[in-house]
């Protein structure tokens, strides 16, 4: 009976072992099914637990030239959704829209339209975010993604451009430098329960770019000051705008670039398209008598000049076959340095003729006209340089003072900077250096540069060019104490949009310097656009150009200051200059005295260094303008044809008037405004 137990007891063992063993044989099986066979249901199972987004990355940085950050990426909150785990489109949309400040209808076709991601509003504040995660609604998340942040607002605006909302750049620097400063873009993972509510709020880390950073030859301190001269400038003349760059001439580093109005790049969706862009790059526009040196320039490198010789200027008017040029004030014989001294269009015409136009078309390519710079920036102009063989007699006249022909300001700097630079001509730079990330600094090399004219000819137009900032010249409130400055002043009248034609109202006034003279280590030019009241470039342009020179120079441990104040302060310079000696070598430049034979076109007349004076007429009123440091023929001239009457007291120019400038007066009226004329030398009479 024991042995049966015992066999009994056996065969149970033997099979509750089979059991066991075809158990696990089981579960094996089913588990090489799930992992193996099934995948499928593993990736379904993943997927209700994790969700992965594509969004931009992290921009790289944009710094000055001394490593001050420009550009920024940062961390902010953007609230997004998964309209598949909306529950009710309708309540979330109206529970969201007081706090996202969107209209509810619009919200809610973008929660009902299904998929797995849909932005409600990108880069709200803080405040709105904790409101959005406080209302706890299903499938309604905070996101933080980047965007471009510019911690200076609207330091070097216009130079940077901004990153539109999706990352990518828009204008300026950012769009110039968007491949290298963009990078890829990132994977942001969501944790999610399995009511597929987001465990955590996705982020980008801003530290974690993926673009490379940039390094650009301003230096942010200068160029803060170039600004601030500039809209204080702008402001006293009244003016519509400005422009203001600066050149290291020995490289072609642009050191400042300020441009009025401004804007701030971080209020690029409220900031109207047009007034991002960087006129300094874009605007095409006439230099006026700034192009002077220029002729001169190609006069000498071809050798039909010789600095002392002699032009007649003709007393201001120069008839040819249907045509008359004609000068401001009026001038007879002048040498070289004079024609530029006074601006003389008729000088100019005449150098101009003598060098042809082959060659000074030539010389005007050479110099960087009539083609865009080369730094790249998105949508540079080359400015308007015709053919030479489309030059008509008289378009070559008005070409050498500065008329039917349009330049940047960055083309006019960079041919004075070629000027500076013993005549050669460098692209300028704007980029210094780029950064991989993770790497070292990697310098943008200096464009080399080509020769424009010979050193000994830049080096005499720039010693001419000094009689402009001298006392009698029209640049002298660009004077320095006891730095050498030199350069031309310029006033272009602009196209009036509506009729195609020169307008009567509406100028642009120019200073273009270097400094120090001798051994240049700035190129700058300074434009007004539609200044009032006293509307030349001396008067408007040239003090601000003194003071960033001033401010630039103390980099170089040269310190000094502007000789004059600031226009406001004192009377205008007086438009009458005196004709300069004539040097000991001068001749006769008779290749100038020859008949010309000019196309058929209406007579030309060209604004000088000092505009016309005249009353503006708004409506039926009258607006006084600015008769100081004005002769008294120019102060009738300005009232005829109204019915103003004017009362002189004293000689030589304008110091006190009555009524004050800017007062508006009825044209009917038959209003007196009294003058009281002085000047050195000159005592005035009567009170």
């Amino acid at each position: 009976m024991r042995s049966e137990d015992l066999r009994r007891q056996a065969v149970r063992i033997r099979v509750a072992s089979c059991a066991l063993v075809l158990g696990f044989a089981v579960l094996a099986a089913r588990a090489a099914h799930l992992t193996v066979v099934d995948r499928r249901g593993a990736d379904r199972g993943a997927s209700q637990t994790t969700s992965a987004y594509r969004l931009p990355a992290p921009r790289g940085l944009i710094v000055d030239r001394a490593g001050k950050e420009l550009a920024v990426s940062v961390a902010v909150p953007t609230v997004y959704a998964d309209p598949s785990a909306v529950a009710d489109p309708n309540a979330a949309a109206r529970a969201l829209a007081p706090v996202l400040r969107r209209d509810a209808r619009s919200l809610r076709e973008k929660l009902a339209r299904g998929g797995q991601f849909a932005y409600l509003a990108r880069w709200v504040d803080e405040e709105q975010a904790r409101k959005v995660e406080a209302l706890a609604l299903p499938g309604v998340e905070i996101l933080r993604e980047v965007r471009r942040a510019y911690p200076h607002h609207a330091l070097a605006a216009h130079v940077l451009g901004f990153a539109n909302i999706d990352g990518v750049g828009a204008r300026g620097v950012e769009q110039l430098e968007d491949a290298w400063l963009r990078g890829e873009s990132v994977t942001v993972p969501v944790q999610r329960d399995a009511r597929r509510r987001a465990l955590a709020s996705a982020a980008v880390d801003p530290r974690q770019a993926s673009g490379g950073d940039v390094a650009l030859t301003l230096d942010a301190a200068l160029q803060a000051e170039a600004e601030h001269a500039l809209a204080e400038g702008v402001a006293a003349a009244k003016a519509k705008g400005g422009v203001l760059v600066s050149l290291d001439p020995r490289t072609g580093d642009i050191l400042a670039l300020a441009e009025y109005p401004p804007f701030d790049p971080n209020a690029f969706r409220t900031t109207p398209y047009p007034a991002t862009r960087s006129r300094t790059f874009l605007d095409a526009v006439e230099p006026g008598s700034t192009l002077k040196p220029f002729v001169v320039a190609a006069a000498l490198e071809k050798g039909v000049l010789r600095p002392g010789d002699r032009i007649d200027c003709e007393g201001g008017a120069w008839r040819v076959p249907g045509k008359t040029l004609r000068d401001f004030h009026p001038h007879g014989v002048l040498d070289v340095t004079g024609v530029i001294q006074v601006s003389s269009n008729i000088g100019a015409a005449k150098i101009g003729y003598a060098v042809g136009a082959e060659f000074h078309h030539d010389v005007l390519r050479r110099l960087g006209f009539g083609a865009p710079t080369g730094t790249g920036f998105p949508d540079e102009s080359a400015g308007l340089l015709r053919g030479w063989r489309a030059w008509r007699p008289v378009d070559h006249a008005t070409i050498s003072f500065g008329q039917g022909i349009s330049v940047t300001p960055l083309q006019l700097a960079s041919a004075f900077a070629a000027l500076a630079h013993d005549g050669v001509w460098r692209r300028p730079r704007l980029v210094a250096a780029r950064r991989a990330p993770g790497a070292e600094w990697e310098p943008v090399p200096a464009d080399p540069g080509r020769r424009a004219v010979r050193p000994d000819v830049a080096r005499t137009v720039v010693r001419m060019m000094e009689s402009v900032v001298g006392e009698e010249g029209t640049g002298r409130r660009a004077a320095l104490r006891g730095v050498r400055v030199a350069g031309k002043t310029g006033t272009a009248q602009k196209i009036d949009p509506e009729t195609g034609a020169y307008s009567q109202r509406s100028y642009l006034g120019w200073f273009v310097g270097v400094a120090p003279a001798e051994d240049p280590k700035l190129a700058m030019a300074v434009m007004i656009d539609e200044p009032q009241g006293v509307r030349v470039g001396g008067y408007v342009a040239a003090p601000i150009f003194a003071r960033v020179a001033a401010a630039q120079l103390a980099r170089h441990d040269i310190l000094t200051e502007p000789e004059l104040p600031a226009p406001g302060t004192q009377a205008p310079p007086p438009p009458e200059l005196p004709a300069p000696q004539l040097h000991a070598d001068a001749r006769p430049l008779s290749a100038l005295d020859a008949p010309l034979a000019l196309a058929s076109d209406p007579a030309l007349e060209e604004e000088a260094e000092a505009p016309g004076l005249r009353v503006e007429q708004l409506g039926r009123q009258l607006l006084v303008p600015d008769f100081s440091g004005r002769s008294p023929s120019e102060v009738r001239r300005a009232v005829a044809g109204t019915r103003l009457r004017v009362v002189t007291d004293g000689q030589g120019t304008a110091v006190e008037q009555e009524p004050a400038p800017g007062t508006i007066l009825d044209d009917g009226s038959g209003s007196v405004i009294r003058v009281r004329f002085g000047g050195p030398g000159l005592p005035s009479q009567g009170r």
